[in-house]
């Protein structure tokens, strides 16, 4: 990871997301094909995850969901 000196907080939301990405999506799964077939799976990943991918921490919302009610309140 790469952040400012003196500033490690700076990636946490990053890594954090990629800690969930490689436990929830690449464990078990097969080398991929082609780095094109590994860039569509991430984006859709990354599209689960915004947007249907809900969690205990956001009250049962999804990401987007929880960032729209935190603007509206």
């Amino acid at each position: 990871s790469m952040s400012r000196k003196g500033h490690c907080l700076d990636n946490a939301p990053v890594e954090s997301f990629f800690h969930i990405l490689k436990t929830e999506l690449l464990d078990g799964l097969p080398l991929f094909e082609d780095i094109t077939a590994f860039k569509m799976m991430v984006q859709d990943y990354i599209h689960f995850f915004n947007y249907e991918r809900v969690s205990l921490k956001t009250k049962g919302m999804t990401p987007v969901e929880y960032r729209n009610h935190a603007m509206t309140a």
